[in-house]
Order: structure tokens, then C-alpha cells, then sequence
């Protein structure tokens, strides 16, 4: 790979971190070994800033800019998001379950399977006040509270960091 700088982040298309680069796993580095890319990122990502340090964590995530966004300010080393979000009845769309059936004649006694249709000589309706609640077992309910994937369209590739290199100036 082309001289990088220290601390640079690329994103790499292969299963293994080349020499002298460290995927972008949160990993914790002992400061010993690599002193000139703690005093680039320092404890940012973790670590104890003693004895070890972190590399940033782009598992799962993807990578933003640090500063002010629609969502709020962004801190450097700043993780947020979910891979799966409960939706409660407030954040799904309002909808209907509609009560349906059919204006043919009925052909069998039995629910199982069946549709609800017109009979003959038998009465289903009474024009009054309801008075007594459905069994809870009549309409089923959707969803369950059942956490769904959020994740975007995506191509999996690996982040990984270089661990020396060109020291990069601040100006």
C-alpha cells in the first residue's frame, strides 16, 4: 500500500489487515508499542491512556464527520445508532384491521379456515349497545414487540487504521 499517515483510516476490500495497519475493530493497543498513533488519538476510542489505548470501532457503523448534524453535534469517538429498533403503536404508520367477510352464502359450520358469510334464516345482528368484549383470541395482533433490522443498503467492507507512517501536520 502507498505510504499512509499515521492514524489515517482507509476502508480495505480484503479479510486480513495488512502489515502495519490494525483493522478498526476497537482493539486495545499497549501505548509502548505504538506511542506515535496514542498521541494522535489518545484514550478517543478507550483504553486506560496508561497502559493501552483503542482503535475506533467501525463494526456495524458508519463513520460521520464530526460536528453539528440534524441529530445534534457529533464528539469525536462518538458512537450512536442500533442494529435493531422495538417500534411501539406510536411509530407505526396509523392503519386499520378491517373486520372482513363475504356476501355469499355460507357452506359449513365450522370457523377453521373459513370466512365469515351471509347466512340464511339466522339472525347475527341486534341493533343495541355492545356490551361484553371480543375474546382476545378473535383478532390476532401484529408485530409482538419484536425487534426488527435497521440497517441500510450496505457492502461489506473492513476498516482498518495504519499504525505508522508519515506524521501528519496540523497545517
Amino acid at each position: 500500500m502507498s505510504e499512509s499517515y499515521v492514524g489515517e483510516i482507509r476502508m480495505f476490500g480484503g479479510n486480513y489487515a495488512p502489515e502495519g495497519w490494525q483493522f478498526c475493530d476497537g482493539s486495545l493497543l499497549p501505548i509502548s508499542e505504538y506511542d506515535v498513533l496514542f498521541n494522535l488519538i489518545g484514550t478517543t476510542y478507550g483504553g486506560d491512556g496508561q497502559n493501552t489505548f483503542a482503535v475506533p470501532d467501525l463494526r456495524g457503523r458508519w463513520p460521520v464527520h464530526q460536528g453539528t448534524l440534524s441529530g445534534g453535534n457529533m464528539v469525536m469517538g462518538q458512537s450512536g445508532g442500533s442494529e435493531s429498533v422495538t417500534l411501539n403503536p406510536q411509530q407505526i404508520p396509523a392503519h386499520t384491521h378491517a373486520f372482513k367477510a363475504t356476501a355469499s352464502p355460507a357452506t359449513t359450520k365450522s370457523s377453521a379456515g373459513g370466512t365469515l358469510a351471509q347466512t340464511t334464516g339466522l339472525s347475527l345482528y341486534l341493533d343495541d349497545t355492545p356490551n361484553v368484549s371480543l375474546l382476545s383470541s378473535a383478532l390476532a395482533v401484529t408485530g409482538g414487540s419484536v425487534p426488527h433490522e435497521n440497517r441500510s443498503p450496505y457492502l461489506a467492507v473492513n476498516f482498518i487504521i495504519s499504525l505508522y507512517g508519515i506524521y501528519p501536520s496540523p497545517a
